[in-house]
């Protein structure tokens, strides 16, 4: 058993919004225990699985080790009785692909997948374009100093997923709040409460109330893509058929909240978190403009870096073993992706933020079936801002202080505050 301050770390938001604690724990447990088992007050007792080796055996076996069975994202014992009880045995408020196993996951996945592949979002890139150089440019009229976070890095990948899905502009600012809530039900500054702690009935009101507005706006958004359909990825959904069956309504509202999710928002956070990095580490900074051939280089290290999705879960569905350790069915893991993304046995110098690295082979994006089907569509975002940023910023450093999102699901920085010098 992982030691009981260690596993109550690792589960702490907070602790996630200030990283080092993570960081330790997460170093002592690859060196010394790098598959056992943690019970957290109030949580069922999980395997913490910290090695990228295991992690990717893990994910490579879907089959052996399901996302649907349990809930797939961490929870309280109390939660997850309370939420079964609502939805009439599931573990899960909504059920998207990361909910899924097969063959419902590849049969939904295969609804969009061929809207994210690299040949299919090519066409987008000029436009993408177009919205990147419209954010630099707000950036350089900001008189030299900036939020980069809301400012920018909040907003461009927002706006390139609304186009995608069709939805306008006047309504991206409620999808960015509805978005934080959700990823961000445990922090005071964006949850839908304010408040800093919250009894269980409280907590999964207020997650209920946001799933609840985005199935609202989305319902209304169906009736009209179905009514007249576009070219949007909201067709697709409202439209779409599996096994020549049409979407049932929460698989359609299950669909749009994931693609309205984490369409936008990990995508936000590597490039927050990419450009704290550089900031952090002005010799990596020089270097990349003394080389914008890094540039994707310096994507990949800010995905590793931030690595924003801090952990999926899995059941085992029969008895196995996994790096010599006995798994039951049944038995709950933790895809500890931080620690996959700092491992000492994949990277030289891991807790380094590099430009330079030649190879970055992270598990930020997920490994396997389950891989992250937007990953082409987020590099191409990111690659695009920084060739239209990196040639006109003369200089850039903190102006400020920055904080990360309490959470230990989804978690990136909420703020940057930056000074810098533009052409």
């Amino acid at each position: 058993m992982i030691p009981q301050e260690i596993a109550e770390t690792i589960v702490d938001p907070k602790a996630y919004a200030q990283e080092t604690p993570v960081d330790e724990a997460f170093t002592f447990l690859r060196r010394e225990m790098p598959l056992a088992q943690a019970e957290p007050e109030g949580v069922e007792k999980f395997w913490a699985v910290t090695k990228q080796i295991d992690i990717r055996e893990v994910e490579r076996n879907n089959d052996l080790f399901h996302n649907g069975d349990k809930s797939a994202t961490l929870t309280t014992i109390e939660a997850d009785n309370k939420v079964r009880e609502m939805m009439g045995g599931s573990p899960h408020l909504v059920r998207s692909l990361v909910q899924m196993d097969n063959p419902d996951h590849m049969d939904y996945r295969r609804l969009t997948q061929s809207w994210f592949l690299p040949q299919n979002i090519r066409k987008l890139e000029p436009r993408i374009r177009e919205i990147a150089k419209g954010f630099i440019d707000r950036m350089a009229d900001m008189g030299g100093t900036c939020d980069f976070a809301r400012d920018v890095a909040f907003l461009y990948p927002l706006h390139v997923i609304m186009e995608i899905l069709g939805v306008p502009e006047a309504d991206e600012p409620l999808m960015l709040k509805l978005t934080q809530e959700l990823f961000g039900a445990n922090d005071s500054d964006v949850n839908r409460s304010g408040e800093e702690t919250q009894e269980t009935d409280d907590f999964l009101a207020s997650i209920q109330q946001t799933i609840g507005d985005f199935i609202t706006y989305f319902n209304d958004l169906t009736e009209k893509r179905r009514a007249s359909p576009t070219d949007d990825l909201s067709s697709v959904i409202a439209n779409g058929s599996i096994r020549g069956e049409p979407l049932d309504h929460f698989a359609a509202m299950s669909y749009y909240i994931i693609a309205a999710t984490a369409g936008h928002d990990t995508t936000s956070n590597t490039t927050a978190g990419g450009l704290w990095g550089l900031c952090e580490n002005q010799d990596q900074f020089a270097k990349l403009k003394a080389n914008p051939g890094l540039i994707p280089n310096l994507l990949e290290e800010s995905i590793r870096w931030s690595t924003p999705v801090k952990h999926f879960m899995r059941s085992a569905t029969r008895d196995t073993s996994l790096a010599g350790a006995d798994i039951a069915k049944g038995d709950w893991m933790m895809l500890c992706y931080p620690s996959g993304n700092r491992d000492e046995d994949v990277w030289d110098d891991p807790f380094k933020f590099r430009v330079d690295r030649e190879t970055n082979k992270h598990v930020a994006f997920g490994y396997g079936a389950h891989v992250c089907i937007g990953q082409h569509l987020a590099r191409m975002e990111m690659r695009i801002l920084w060739e239209e940023l990196l040639p006109r910023l003369e200089s850039i450093e903190l102006n400020g202080t920055p904080k990360r999102m309490e959470s230990s699901f989804v978690c990136g920085p909420k703020t940057v505050p930056v000074r810098y010098k533009m052409q």
